[in-house]
């Protein structure tokens, strides 16, 4: 691959604090690996944000090739890439192309340059991605992808495929809960951020419904009995880990350094008192 420098233009990276301009108009973007994982496990805080004014984003790395026990692949994935565009349209989010087939979601530098030069043109100011630790290595790696991609936004001599010019913009990076709420070790996950999606539970299943391949696929290979159900008990046991909320997605904000003030926290703040931030995790967070 032949990676072309950006068009000219003078650009400083800074992490030093959230611009007050990039607060007073939010845009968001969030990433993860296959059609559906959005709408599991984050699509009800991206329909608080749009509610909040926020400009919303998506997009599925992975274009859902696999998910299937009866379709050929191009059938699949076109079929799967009209369900994400639907459920995009539900939760009032941009919808963006998927890149790769599933399973081929890899830590590469010519995949980091194709994310990058997504998160280039949107230019969030907040990014919400997968689970660092997560059952599946696609979901592991989509989220490692969207950090390094939003890392080097700003890094005029890091090439992106497409060319796109680096962006002076400060983006806070938080990651989802995984699926099951446990990581690969069996170990439970709890959230440091909690975001009450109660009222938007009907938003976040119509948009997980758009996805009708895919209750057919995992009941067959993972043994949901009841694809839309699942996602409401888990929603239900983030709430009840809340302490406060019916039903919830839980969060984890990532470390600041490269991406933007060490305080800045834009989801809490513009989804106030939607938004429950853990004094206990927090307080772990300093635990030898």
């Amino acid at each position: 691959m032949v990676y072309y420098p950006p068009r000219e233009r003078e650009t400083h990276f800074a992490a030093v604090q959230m611009k007050e301009s990039d607060m007073a108009d939010p845009v968001v973007f969030a990433i993860h690996s296959h059609p559906d994982d959005i709408e599991f496990m984050l699509g009800g805080t991206l329909a608080l944000l749009k509610q909040a004014g926020a400009e919303t984003h998506l997009m599925n790395i992975a274009n859902g090739s696999c998910g299937t026990q009866r379709d050929d692949p191009a059938s699949i994935i076109a079929r799967r890439t009209d369900e994400a565009r639907a459920a995009a349209e539900t939760l009032g989010a941009v919808f963006h192309p998927p890149l790769v087939d599933d399973l081929e979601v890899y830590y590469t530098s010519a995949l980091v340059r194709r994310v990058c030069a997504v998160v280039r043109e949107v230019q969030p100011t907040i990014l919400l991605t997968a689970s660092p630790q997560d059952y599946m290595e696609d979901h592991v790696n989509a989220g490692r992808l969207a950090v390094t991609a939003a890392f080097c936004r700003g890094m005029r001599n890091f090439f992106t495929e497409p060319p796109r010019d680096p962006i002076d913009k400060d983006v806070a990076v938080y990651h989802a809960l995984p699926w099951g709420l446990r990581d690969p070790l069996r170990r439970k996950v709890r959230a440091g951020l909690y975001v009450n999606v109660t009222d938007v539970m009907p938003a976040k299943r119509a948009a997980l419904a758009c996805h009708a391949s895919q209750k057919e696929w995992l009941d067959v290979s993972q043994g949901l009995d009841s694809y839309l159900t699942a996602m409401e008990d888990v929603a239900r046991e983030v709430g009840h880990q809340s302490g406060r909320f019916e039903y919830a997605e839980g969060w984890r904000r990532r470390l600041h350094y490269g991406f933007c003030a060490a305080d800045a926290d834009p989801l809490a703040e513009i989804l106030g008192d939607k938004a429950f931030v853990s004094e206990a995790y927090e307080t772990e967070l300093d635990w030898f």
